[in-house]
């Protein structure tokens, strides 16, 4: 009988270097323009113990009806900058991206290395989105609600009670819940396919099993309200994806570029998928055809849904690429030169103990490699020197010395920034609240920021007398040659500008 203890095998040790690599890869700055005012609301909750209802940020919407729809992820988020600045909230959410990627690894099957390039290429499409925000939660959640309707799928698990429960945490943290009635519907269409086809391939849901999700659908949709805004929740959704200039102006609602590096992860990973698909020798399951086109189209219609797709494509990816990789290794057997080269890479280098102990220490290694990565990449420096890249620290610095009296009109980009540094002190013109401002208020930000059409005339109408742009924006260099105004501080990235008179004096 064998008293020792089972060898720490290769596929054990790429399981492990799977998350050990994403952790890695999402401690980071943990700020993109949208972390600030986000951080600033949770601020604005714990100090006036009270959920905003109105604007408190903007001189252009103050006092009309804001739905903080992330209040409880907000609070989340500033608990951490609070106990422990930029280092605890990176932390934060390097926890949160590898908790989502567990939940998905768990839902992947097939070949543990075709499951390891997947998972580790997924979370590398979804990093667009790696920031301190609601929607990172959103993202979490995403993970955890495919998590529970594969394991009903597949028999192993009950959506009562957790999935309405899951949807009320939901609808507090972000306006992203409708994401868990997309994938529930997704699961309901698919299923209904699968049975009117006769696709007996996969596990497939029963008639009592259809009937109990579109109970659980119902009820989940009735719990939405169970938040600061009750019914207005219900609404949130289609006031966000109802504004033109989003997907005019702002990049995370445009289609996908693919000329941009960063988002050819996406294209590759589509790619992938399709290739596998077609080379898998069965029939799909519906579900996941569902699945794959519903967020392939959201993914080509809005580049922020690319990290959705990376995420719920990663299981279809893994099932039908090993299927693939397998119908592919059948045919290379047949060669002769193919098979022995095949046994050569499968034939283990080193068995029992010795195996642990080289597998133990290149564990170790790579750990250490990924604390000092870490370690480094949380250096005040270093995150300070990413602030300083991007946002107008000095310019603002400027501002709360000197104090000019006046409204602000700023850069969309850093409303977010100057409502965390300067409020109370001064209220922005526009920031990253787009389902506060309407089409009219951004159309007109547009063309002031761009000097276009009545864009003086749109400064003199709310009063601006201060101006906090980027240094080499169309603004600043049409106000530098304006009468009345005076540029008081400009650096590599922000130009402050003064007006000295007002309009026809």
């Amino acid at each position: 009988m064998s008293t020792g203890s089972a060898p720490l095998s290769l596929t054990r040790v790429l399981s492990i270097l799977v998350f050990i690599a994403i952790f890695t890869m999402a401690v980071r700055m943990p700020a993109d323009t949208d972390t600030w005012w986000h951080l600033a609301s949770g601020r604005y909750i714990i100090e006036h113990r009270t959920i905003p209802s109105t604007d408190p940020f903007s001189h252009t919407r103050q006092g009309e009806l804001w739905i903080d729809h992330g209040w409880l992820a907000q609070l989340f988020w500033y608990a951490l900058y609070d106990l422990g600045s930029w280092q605890l909230l990176a932390l934060g959410v390097a926890a949160l991206v590898t908790f989502a990627w567990w939940l998905m690894w768990r839902q992947c099957e097939g070949n543990v290395y075709v499951r390891a390039i997947v998972v580790i290429w997924g979370a590398i499409t979804s990093s667009v989105i790696w920031a301190a925000r609601p929607q990172l939660i959103s993202f979490l959640l995403a993970a955890l609600v495919s998590y529970l309707l594969q394991r009903y799928k597949r028999g192993n698990g009950r959506l009562l009670p957790w999935m309405p429960l899951v949807v009320i945490v939901w609808a507090n943290m972000h306006g992203g819940y409708a994401i868990a009635f997309i994938l529930m519907g997704c699961y309901l269409i698919g299923e209904l396919l699968n049975r009117l086809t006769m696709h007996h391939e996969d596990i497939i849901l029963s008639p009592r099993q259809l009937r109990h999700l579109v109970w659980v659908i119902l009820l989940s949709f009735g719990v939405v309200v169970l938040n600061p805004y009750t019914w207005h929740m219900w609404l949130y959704p289609f006031r966000t994806v109802g504004i033109g200039v989003l997907r005019e102006f702002i990049q995370e609602w445009q289609s996908p570029d693919f000329h941009q590096v960063w988002q050819q992860p996406f294209l590759l990973l589509l790619v992938g998928i399709l290739l596998a698909l077609g080379r898998a020798g069965r029939r799909a399951d519906f579900s996941d055809l569902t699945l794959l086109a519903v967020w392939t189209v959201a993914a080509l219609l809005a580049g922020r849904n690319m990290a959705l797709f990376a995420l719920f494509s990663a299981p279809v990816a893994t099932r039908y690429a090993s299927l693939a990789l397998e119908r592919q290794l059948e045919d290379w057997r047949t060669l002769p030169h193919m098979q022995r080269l095949l046994n050569a890479l499968m034939r283990p280098v080193t068995s029992g103990q010795f195996q642990t102990v080289l597998h133990g220490t290149f564990l170790v290694l790579v750990a250490l490699a990924a604390a000092l990565k870490i370690y480094l990449a949380l250096q005040p420096t270093v995150l300070q020197k990413a602030m300083r890249e991007t946002l107008p620290v000095d310019a603002v610095s400027v501002l709360l010395a000197q104090r000019p009296a006046g409204a602000l009109f700023n850069s969309y980009n850093w409303g977010g920034y100057l409502i965390f540094t300067l409020w109370p002190d001064y209220l922005v013109f526009v920031d990253g609240r787009t389902d506060l401002y309407d089409d009219a208020l951004l159309r007109q930000y547009l063309a002031i920021s761009s000097a276009t059409g009545d864009w003086q005339e749109g400064l003199a109408r709310y009063n601006i007398r201060i101006v906090l742009v980027e240094a080499e924006s169309v603004l600043a260099r049409f106000l530098r040659h304006e009468p009345g105004w005076r540029e008081v501080f400009r650096d590599q990235v922000a130009t402050l500008l003064v007006r000295e008179t007002a309009a026809g004096e």
